[in-house]
């Protein structure tokens, strides 16, 4: 599935989209298509009473019966709400209609696809690394918390501006992505994910792991510095093959001036062996870092102290009530004025006179709601904020461990890599050991000269004591060893009981988060109600001036404001231009 938003520019469809103007989940009111994907369609909402504008999945319509896509929905929000870093979209709210319909609001974002930057030319080396060492920092937090993308592509990959920083990358559509403990909702066996960026072992119909998502990070590196894939093929079955078993072409060969450590990079991502890439993401993030530092330009350490803390563009503007809402008063009171032209006397008819009272009624009512839903919004938003900042706290914790786990099992895979290796040199010394006391014992029983016999029985003893040096080498790295793997066996205790922690508290506040929605939801279908009778009271109002001279100009004034349509609010955050459609469709292909 893929998340495409356009900046501002709704997607034409054939004969209008019917969606327009409908009220998901009772509070946000749809203003636009934005763009569709495998399994969703994207759409640029409002909420109906507080003015927040954001990003709002509905799944597709011929979808709704298909309960294991919807699992996966579900748990595209779930999962990105755990993993809650910055190179990450924010997800708000998730939840189903009244017509069973699974919706998923986002941010609303504003920024280009990768790939719209990709087309336009290889990127310089800086540029290029800096891009991956985003999506390194944010895919090392989603590992640590159990979360694969799976769908990583240059389409999914959004590039923004924040704090005059251009490039700061956040990393889009989780559709795909699955908790690492619930393997349940995939059949087995299926191919997943789009073939142009799709590791060796999914191409192999293979549960993905962290190390897939590295593989695409290969293959969005060599996008990026050589503006080409390094497989491409218009036949499926073909390009998976390719992944399963080609070679990746030497990104060097399409662009000779490429930095030999970022072709060294490239390559180790692209091995077909996962146990050949790198570790994890940390491991990655040290080499790039590393990287970077070598590189002329010092851009990069900037960008890192940007990503650390990153920072809105602007302030998020206060809720500020609805245009229709803040309208009411004032176009009862336009109401109030051509009434009075009409009958001076104050002889209305009842049912004008009825229309009106109810308007003033209805504006004085949806002013009192919509200070009520605001009061209800700022309450849920503090406790967003609270759980925000404590799922971040425990990322953190968490990516500390993981970072520190990374590098010791490393140093642990060293360790066991020199016992072998002295187990190896330990049995050979044995071996010659052996020969010697051999060659010695049958020296006695020959009449060999006293220096020749020495020169046996030394030679034997430097065998024994080559063998109990390398015995006491053995054993200083095993222990070594030993505690390096009860160093990373604790480190990974402590994570596992972070993010079971994590899922205790995420399962609780979206319980609380759950019942404040539903309040907000309860007042705003409220609010929709007094809608439809305001604008109903209003039927009746003009219907009965409509005739009146002595307020044709106040009437025409009136019908003018309200046919004036409101112009949208700049965007809170930030939202995709539109993308290339991929080669490959990312759905199920079971």
């Amino acid at each position: 599935m893929t998340n495409k938003q356009s900046a501002g520019h709704p997607v034409a469809t054939k004969g209008g989209d019917p969606y327009i103007g409908r009220v998901v989940a009772g509070r946000y009111r749809l203003e636009s298509r934005l763009g569709e994907g495998g399994m969703g369609v994207v759409y640029r909402a409002r909420h109906v009473l507080i003015d927040r504008v954001v990003a709002l999945k509905l799944i597709r319509p011929d979808l709704r019966t298909e309960t294991h896509l919807r699992a996966w929905m579900l748990r595209e929000a779930r999962a990105a709400n755990r993993v809650d870093h910055a190179h990450i979209i924010d997800i708000h709210d998730i939840g189903e209609t009244d017509e069973g319909e699974l919706y998923l609001v986002m941010e609303y974002l504003v920024g280009t696809p990768l790939s719209s930057e990709i087309a336009k030319g290889p990127f310089p080396i800086a540029r290029a690394i800096d891009v991956l060492e985003q999506m390194a920092a944010a895919l090392g937090r989603a590992h640590d918390l159990g979360v694969v993308h799976r769908d990583l592509k240059s389409d999914n990959i959004l590039l923004t501006n924040r704090v005059g920083r251009k490039d700061f990358v956040k990393i889009l559509d989780f559709g795909l992505a699955h908790l690492a403990r619930d393997p349940r909702l995939a059949p087995k066996g299926a191919v997943f994910g789009t073939p142009e960026y799709m590791s060796p072992e999914q191409a192999r119909g293979e549960e993905a792991s962290a190390s897939s998502d590295l593989y695409a990070l290969g293959i969005l590196l060599f996008e990026m510095t050589t503006g080409k894939l390094p497989f491409h093929s218009h036949d499926r079955e073909q390009l998976l093959e390719m992944q399963r078993t080609a070679p990746p072409p030497n990104p060097r060969t399409l662009k000779s001036d490429l930095h030999p450590e970022a072709e060294k990079i490239i390559l180790r991502l692209l091995q077909k062996d996962p146990a050949r890439r790198y570790k994890d993401a940390h491991h990655l993030s040290e080499d790039l870092k590393a990287f970077q530092r070598s590189l002329p330009s010092n851009t990069w350490e900037n960008a890192a102290a940007n990503a650390e803390n990153p920072q809105p563009a602007q302030p998020p503007p206060p809720p500020a009530p609805s245009a229709g809402v803040a309208e009411w008063a004032t176009r009862a009171a336009q109401f109030g004025r051509m009434v009075a032209r009409a009958y001076p006397g104050a002889d209305a008819p009842k049912e004008v006179s009825d229309a009106l009272d109810e308007a003033w009624r209805l504006a004085n009512s949806a002013a009192r709601l919509e200070g009520e839903v605001a009061s209800h919004m700022r309450k849920l938003e503090a406790l967003e904020r609270r759980g925000r900042a404590l799922r971040a706290e425990i990322g953190r914790k968490v990516e500390e461990l993981a970072h520190e786990e990374s590098r010791v099992l490393r140093e642990a895979a060293a360790e066991n890599d020199t016992v072998a290796q002295l187990r190896e040199r330990l049995a050979a010394s044995e071996r010659n050991h052996a020969q010697a006391r051999m060659q010695a014992d049958a020296a006695e029983r020959q009449s060999l000269t006293p220096s020749a016999l020495r020169a046996i029985f030394e030679r034997t003893g430097q065998m024994q004591a080559l063998v109990d040096a390398r015995r006491e080498a053995l054993a200083e790295h095993e222990l070594r060893a030993a505690k390096k793997d009860a160093q990373a066996r604790d480190l990974r205790r402590q994570i596992e009981e972070l993010r079971a922690q994590l899922t205790r508290y995420a399962d609780a506040m979206e319980e609380d988060l759950a019942q404040g929605r539903e309040r907000v939801a309860q007042r705003t279908r409220e609010g929709l109600g007094f809608e439809r009778a305001f604008a109903s009271a209003s039927d009746v109002l003009v219907r009965n001036l409509r005739g009146r001279p002595e307020c044709r100009d106040l009437l025409e004034e009136f019908l003018r404001d309200a046919a004036r349509p409101v112009a949208p609010p700049q965007p809170v955050a930030q939202a995709p231009a539109p993308a290339a459609p991929a080669a490959q469709p990312a759905v199920p292909t079971a």
